[in-house]
């Protein structure tokens, strides 16, 4: 597995519940493009519509030696997923009001381009504090553990 861009920020603003991996649908320039790591879903998020997942504001540079003229870098793009999976997705995005949030774009062992999704709610100021101390914590805990 070659990752090529993950979103940091997203277990520190949302506590995640479960984690899917979904395929995605991308042109064939676009791929070449994510082999040379010119890809980001830092501010992307994943919305629904007509019954279907769509990755939206990810930003995938233009490959350099693509012929394409018009050529949008951060147009919405079809997130692959069973059915099943879009039912169990979709039915708590609408009934319990979670949110989805794309965590990592990564090559497969297959050279598939996977997004892997993750279902939860976001965290308040006092949940972003607590986990900052408990990671702080357990960074000064291997330290003592370390010099010892």
């Amino acid at each position: 597995m070659k990752i090529i861009a993950a979103n940091k920020k997203a277990n520190y603003n949302y506590e995640i519940n479960f984690k899917i991996n979904a395929g995605i649908i991308l042109s064939g320039s676009e791929v070449k493009s994510l082999r040379n790591n010119s890809g980001s879903i830092k501010e992307s998020y994943i919305q629904e519509k007509n019954g279907e997942l769509w990755l939206s504001n990810c930003n995938i540079k233009k490959y350099f030696a693509s012929n394409q003229t018009q050529y949008i870098p951060s147009r919405d793009r079809k997130l692959l997923v069973s059915k099943k999976e879009l039912n169990k997705i979709i039915g708590a995005y609408k009934k319990d009001g979670y949110s989805i949030i794309p965590i990592l774009l990564y090559f497969s062992e297959k050279g598939l381009v996977k997004l892997e999704i993750g279902i939860g709610k976001g965290k308040k100021k006092f949940d972003k504090r607590d986990s900052k101390k408990t990671k702080e914590w357990n960074i000064k805990k291997q330290r003592l553990l370390k010099n010892n």
